[in-house]
């Protein structure tokens, strides 16, 4: 097959700082995205650009890609400290910055690649295909589209797909929630979610009765579609994107690995696709996606719809299922589970209020249990575990490398002795030296000698597949001399990586092809007038101010959501029309409440302020 033809495959990890973005390099990302300084949409998440420069530059040695999140919605006093800041990424060499704002591509941007975030709502083929028209380089997909959705996305459109595999799900359509905004003035389209559906609701119908008392209905489980990578390659999908830029090292380390073993289990299958970044990584431990934090596992709407991808219970870490308290003494109890406990492990369970607390493990002896503290366990109780302290050990002291592989030649030369690398990318470096060396005594002794000093590249990011050594005398040199030709070779090939995998210019061409809409309400999110210069550029005649800049909003849709709470319970009205009876229906706590529609059309649930 042609090599034009080979579709690269990208794992996209995400970074809450540096360490964490270097732990995704290491344990095998194609691509890593971090926060910048400011106006990225985890608020807590920002880095310096110092630290950002030195992640590229890493990144850069094995092609390996550095997105730059710029997604947040800016108000109008903002959008030149957000361009200022992109013309300074561009400077570093970022490989693009993501987006939602449209006003910022009514600003002077550098020749960098904009990638259309998940947070412009990008689950339409005609959405995606005005992205595309409008000058974007990548689109982020919507969770909630099915392999279906996405092969129909596709076919109709060119620019590469990306689209989430694991982590934290919202409930809401990205980019379309605003009950943060409404009831703590804390909006999600501007990185400070307060996450309220994570919160404890009830659910009344019309009669008053309660259907559901103190459950967080509107917590879902994280996404986990390890099983549907073959399925989302064919489907088109290119990029390959972990959700967690508040995540820990030892999250981004573990995912990362999970996944990078899985493609390239299918990429070793197959003759039509590739790594999108070079490099092999020996990995230190076999990475287990359950043992990070998750709320349980769902594929959520990827073949559909389906059952049990709410967390209802919980919103909280809950672990894996370990066995049942089989006896409680004065100190200890003892667990009925051939499960291997390690000292400093957490357990968890459901006490009597049925709220998930836990316990930390002072001292195991087989299914004997010393905890912190025996309040709440109950014989019978079910446990699960929630931190395993020797597998988080072992991936925080992990010594998992990552490693590029070459080709290593020694030769001699009328002009003197050639040292070069070859590597797997095809990008070579040489260098030639005058070298001191007498006959050897012993030439088998000296061509080893010389075989093993060039090929120490232990402390770099090379390993030495092939060495090759073509002299014309039996010579014997200074293991000094090898080293240091060795150590000027390496370094002069990293500098010619860096320049090979130097970052794409993509300047951005304004068009004027025409919104899919012609009038927008308050979700398109426009808080700024060059956003609005941005759509009437495009067509658009009539729009609305977003949410942010609204001081009040009747009647306001708060949230969309595939997740529907009938459907939940049992009671979808396609199937039971007769549950219409319970209509409508209220969502409420002790200090909110809402009321729920249903677009039975679109099968969708909408939640309004009551």
């Amino acid at each position: 097959m042609n090599s034009k033809n080979i579709r690269p495959i990208e794992l996209l990890s995400p970074a809450k700082n540096i360490e964490c973005g270097l732990a995704a390099i290491a344990h095998g990302a194609d691509a890593v995205y971090i926060g910048g300084p400011g106006f990225g949409a985890r608020k807590n998440a920002g880095n310096s650009l110092a630290d950002i420069e030195k992640l590229i530059d890493y990144a850069h040695l094995f092609g390996v890609k550095v997105y730059i999140t710029i997604n947040t919605l800016l108000f109008d006093h903002e959008l030149q400290a957000a361009n200022e800041l992109i013309h300074e990424l561009y400077q570093l060499g970022a490989d693009a910055v993501i987006i939602q704002d449209m006003g910022l591509l009514e600003t002077d941007l550098p020749p960098i690649p904009i990638h259309a975030s998940t947070q412009t709502d990008n689950r339409t083929l005609n959405k995606v295909k005005f992205l595309e028209e409008a000058g974007f380089d990548q689109v982020v997909l919507a969770r909630e589209l099915s392999v279906e959705q996405i092969e129909t996305i596709r076919k109709g459109t060119s620019v590469p797909l990306e689209y989430f595999i694991h982590g934290a799900l919202c409930v809401c359509y990205s980019g379309q929630c605003y009950m943060s905004a409404a009831i703590n003035k804390r909006s999600a389209n501007r990185g400070e979610c307060a996450q309220p559906c994570r919160l404890k609701y009830s659910l009344k119908s019309s009669s008053g009765n309660d259907l559901y008392k103190n459950k967080h209905l509107l917590s879902l489980k994280d996404l986990n579609l390890s099983s549907y990578l073959e399925q989302l390659i064919d489907a088109g999908i290119y990029s390959f994107k972990i959700e967690g830029r508040l995540k820990d090292k030892d999250y981004v380390a573990n995912v990362t690995a999970h996944y990078r073993q899985l493609l390239d289990e299918i990429i070793e299958q197959r003759t039509d696709i590739r790594r999108a970044s070079s490099g092999h990584c020996i990995n230190s431990y076999q990475p287990d996606a359950g043992k990070s934090f998750n709320r349980g596992f769902t594929n959520y709407f990827v073949n559909g719809r389906a059952k049990g991808i709410w967390s209802i219970d919980s919103p909280k870490n809950k672990g894996e299922q370990i066995g049942k308290v089989k006896q409680v003494g004065k100190d200890h109890f003892t667990l009925d589970s051939t499960v291997p406990i390690h000292n400093g492990d957490g357990l968890s369970y459901f006490d009597k209020h049925k709220e998930l607390t836990g316990l930390k493990v002072n001292r195991a002896e087989g299914n004997k249990i010393y905890p912190n503290s025996l309040k709440g366990i109950k014989t019978g109780m079910q446990l699960y575990r929630n931190f395993d302290k020797a597998f988080t050990d072992n991936v925080n002291n992990s010594t998992t490398q990552r490693k590029v592989n070459a080709d290593i030649y020694f030769t001699e030369t009328k002009d003197g002795f050639v040292l070069s690398i070859h590597d797997e990318d095809g990008i070579q470096s040489a260098i030639t030296r005058q070298l001191e060396g007498d006959i050897a005594n012993n030439p088998a002794r000296a061509l080893e000698q010389i075989q093993s000093q060039i090929s120490k590249l232990g402390g770099t990011i090379f390993h030495a597949e092939n060495v090759h050594i073509d002299l014309n005398s039996d010579w014997f040199f200074r293991a000094k001399d090898l080293n240091a030709l060795r150590r000027e070779l390496i370094d002069l090939h990293l500098t010619e990586r860096l320049r090979h995998f130097k970052a794409k210019e993509r300047p951005f061409a304004s068009t004027e092809i025409p919104f899919p809409k012609a009038e927008l309400n308050f979700t398109a999110n426009i808080i700024n007038e060059k956003a609005r210069q941005f759509y009437q550029r495009h067509g658009v005649t009539q729009s609305d101010w977003g949410f942010e800049r609204q001081a009040n909003i009747n009647d306001a849709e708060l949230m969309r959501t595939k997740h529907c709470l009938l459907y939940m319970n049992n009671q979808c009205l396609k199937e039971h029309p007769e549950a219409k009876q319970l209509l409508p229906l209220t969502l409420y706590n002790d200090k909110d409440q809402y009321t729920l529609e249903f677009d039975c059309k679109n099968c969708e649930m909408i939640i309004k302020k009551a």
